[in-house]
C-alpha cells in the first residue's frame, strides 16, 4: 500500500471524492487541491459539505460561486451550501401550488422534498454547471469536487420516465422523485454531466475509506453502484492509518492490531483498485498549515498539555435515568459505525441488573456475541432481516402498483423503491409490531427511523399519502407507533456519534431533524473517546485532546446529558 503521493497518481481534469462520513474526504480532497495549487496548477475545490468549516480553515469568507485564496496563489474554491440549494429549490417546486392546493396537501409536498435524496439532488443542480462549463475547463487544471453524488441520485437523473408527466403529476406523491418535476430545463445538462462522470479519461473517483470494517463495506458498495453506472475509473484512498506504533502503549497496539485485521478482509471488489494510505494524523483539519502537511507530515508535539475529561458521566448513570423515568421504548440512534448496536445490548443489560422486563431487538446480523449475552441475561431478543423485510415490502408495492401504472412508470416506482426512505419505512413497519410489546416489557432497539421518514408517514391523512404513494399498506402498529414515540415520557432517542467533527455534525442534524417530527431526545453518548484511555502514546494523546472540543460541543447540544464511552478493541 503505497502512500497517497500527489506525483506518483495520473491525476484528470475531475477529482471526486466520495466515502462514508467522517471518513475524511473533505481533509484530503483539500490537501489535493491545495498541493496541486503549490505545485503551479490552476484548481478549483469545489465543497458540498454542509457542515463544512472551510471559511475557517482558509481565513476568509467563501461562497457559492468562486474565492481566490490569498495565501494559496492558483487556489479557487467554491462552498456550496446543499441545505439551502435544496431549500431554494423546494420552493420553486412548491411556489406554484400555493393558494392552488389544500395547506395540508402543501405540507406534504413540503416534507416529500425535505430528505437526503432531495438535498443531494441539489447540491449536484448546483455543482453540474462547473462540469459542463468550458470555460472553466480551459481555465482550471484539475476541478475537484469534495463528495461524490450517490448510484441512486445518478439513476435518477437517468431514468427516462423521470422526466415524463408522471413526474409532473405526481409531485405531491413522491419521496424522492419528485424534486425531478421542476428540472425539465436541466435535462441535457444533466445528461453532459453524468457522460462527463463516466468518461475514463476526464474523471477519476478517488474511494476514501478508513482501516475499519464499516467504511471498508461502505466503499465497497458505493464503488459497485458507481461501477454499474459506468463510473470505473476508480482509486482508494485509506485515510488514518496507524504508524506511530508503541509496542509499550496497549491502546496503541491494539488500534493497530484492529486496523490490520480490517485491512486485511477488505471486500473483495476494492482489491482491484490502485491502492493508497494516508497515515493517521494527531491535528484536525483547521488550518492551511495542517491542510499542507496534511499528506507529507507526521510531526506532532511531543508535550502534549493534554488535561483528561474530568468526572464524565457514564453509560450506568445515563440507564439509571432510563429506568427511573419509566420509559418503555428506547431507541440507540446513529450513523453506521458509531456503535449503536453494541450500546443497545449495554442498555439492555444494565435494564435487566436493575430488575426491568426487557426486549431486545436489531438489525445487525453481525451481534451474535452480544445477543449470546443477552439471551444468558435473560432477555428476550428478535432479529429483523433487513433485506428480507425490504424484499418483501417491494414486492408488495410493486403487485398493487402493477395494477394501476404503466411499464415505463415502473421503471420509475423501482427507483424511488430502492431510495433510503423506502428502506427505512420497510425496516419501520418491522419494528412497528415488536414496539407493541412495551406494554410488558422495555423494548430496546438498535436503531431509529429518521424525523423525515416518520413525517412522511404522518404527512396528509394521517398516513393515507404515504400508502397512495408506494400503494402499499400501513398496518394499525405503525398508526399507533408515531403518537408513542412522541410521548417523551414513554419513549427515548439515544443519540450516538463519536468526538469527531463529521460525526457531531451529522448527529446535530439527526437531532433536528427528529424535533421537526415532534420527537425530543434527552441523552447523547460519545463512543470510542481516547481522551479516557491510559495511553501514554504521545501521538494519541494529541488525539485525545483534540476530541475534547467536540465532547464539549455534545455536553452542550444535550443540555449536559451526555454520556463518554472510552475507546475499547470490538
Amino acid at each position: 500500500m503505497k502512500a497517497f503521493n500527489l506525483s506518483d497518481i495520473d491525476l484528470t481534469k475531475y477529482l471526486f471524492f466520495t466515502g462514508k462520513g467522517g471518513v475524511g474526504k473533505t481533509s484530503i480532497a483539500c490537501a489535493t487541491a491545495v498541493g496541486l495549487a503549490d505545485k503551479g496548477k490552476k484548481i478549483l475545490l469545489i465543497s458540498t459539505d454542509p457542515a463544512s468549516n472551510l471559511q475557517d480553515v482558509f481565513n476568509q469568507s467563501l461562497n457559492g460561486h468562486g474565492s481566490e485564496i490569498t495565501e494559496i496563489p492558483g487556489l479557487t474554491v467554491v462552498n456550496l451550501d446543499p441545505e439551502q440549494a435544496a431549500a431554494e429549490y423546494r420552493e420553486r417546486v412548491i411556489a406554484p401550488f400555493r393558494g392552488k392546493l389544500p395547506e395540508s396537501v402543501i405540507q406534504n409536498m413540503e416534507e416529500q422534498l425535505s430528505g437526503s435524496c432531495t438535498v443531494e439532488i441539489a447540491a449536484f443542480n448546483e455543482f453540474s454547471d462547473f462540469i459542463t462549463d468550458a470555460q472553466k475547463q480551459l481555465e482550471f487544471d484539475h476541478i475537484i469536487f469534495d463528495t461524490a453524488p450517490t448510484g441512486h441520485t445518478l439513476r435518477m437523473l437517468q431514468l427516462p420516465s423521470a422526466w415524463s408527466t408522471f413526474i409532473s403529476e405526481s409531485t405531491h406523491g413522491a419521496s424522492c422523485l419528485g424534486q425531478l418535476s421542476g428540472l425539465e430545463e436541466r435535462k441535457e445538462i444533466y445528461k453532459k454531466a453524468v457522460g462527463t462522470l463516466s468518461d475514463t479519461g476526464t474523471t477519476r473517483l478517488m474511494l476514501v475509506s478508513r482501516p475499519e470494517i464499516a467504511p471498508l463495506k461502505e466503499a465497497a458498495r458505493s464503488s459497485h453502484e458507481l461501477q454499474l453506472l459506468g463510473i470505473k475509473n476508480q482509486i482508494l484512498i485509506i485515510n488514518g492509518v496507524l504508524k506511530q506504533l508503541d509496542k509499550n502503549d496497549s491502546v496503541s497496539s491494539q488500534l493497530h492490531e484492529r486496523q490490520q485485521k480490517a485491512l486485511q478482509s477488505m471486500p473483495a471488489e476494492l482489491s482491484g483498485y490502485p491502492l493508497y494510505h494516508v497515515p493517521l494524523r494527531s491535528y484536525n483539519l483547521s488550518s492551511i498549515a495542517n491542510i499542507r502537511r496534511m499528506l507529507y507530515s507526521d510531526s506532532f508535539s511531543n508535550e502534549v498539555n493534554y488535561k483528561p475529561v474530568a468526572a464524565p458521566k457514564d453509560v450506568d448513570e445515563m440507564v439509571d435515568d432510563l429506568y427511573t423515568s419509566g420509559k418503555r421504548v428506547i431507541f440507540t440512534m446513529g450513523k453506521g459505525g458509531v456503535g449503536k448496536t453494541t450500546l443497545a445490548t449495554e442498555i439492555a443489560l444494565k435494564l435487566t441488573r436493575l430488575g426491568a422486563k426487557v426486549h431486545l431487538t436489531t438489525t445487525d446480523p453481525a451481534n451474535h456475541l452480544n445477543y449470546e449475552l443477552a439471551i444468558k441475561a435473560g432477555i428476550t431478543v428478535s432479529r429483523i432481516d433487513e433485506a428480507e423485510v425490504l424484499e418483501k415490502y417491494k414486492n408488495e408495492v410493486r403487485s398493487k402498483a402493477a395494477e394501476a401504472v404503466t411499464a415505463e412508470d415502473m421503471e420509475y416506482i423501482e427507483e424511488d423503491l430502492r431510495s433510503p426512505c423506502t428502506q427505512e419505512i420497510a425496516v419501520f413497519k418491522a419494528f412497528a409490531e415488536i414496539v407493541d410489546k412495551a406494554e410488558t416489557e422495555i423494548v430496546v432497539i438498535d436503531t431509529a427511523p429518521t424525523g423525515h421518514t416518520l413525517l412522511l408517514l404522518d404527512a396528509t391523512q394521517s398516513y393515507h399519502k404515504e400508502v397512495e404513494r408506494t400503494q402499499g399498506e400501513v398496518t394499525g402498529a405503525v398508526a399507533n407507533l408515531l403518537p408513542r414515540l412522541r410521548n417523551s415520557k414513554e419513549t427515548e432517542v439515544v443519540i450516538v456519534t463519536l468526538p469527531e467533527a463529521t460525526p457531531v455534525f451529522e448527529a446535530e442534524r439527526l437531532q433536528m431533524d427528529l424535533q421537526r417530527a415532534g420527537i425530543n431526545n434527552k441523552w447523547w453518548v460519545v463512543n470510542a473517546c481516547l481522551s479516557l484511555t491510559e495511553t501514554q502514546n504521545s501521538f494519541l494523546k494529541a488525539k485525545a485532546q483534540n476530541e475534547l472540543a467536540w465532547i464539549k460541543k455534545v455536553e452542550q447540544l444535550s443540555q449536559g446529558n451526555t454520556a463518554l464511552i472510552e475507546w475499547r478493541n470490538v
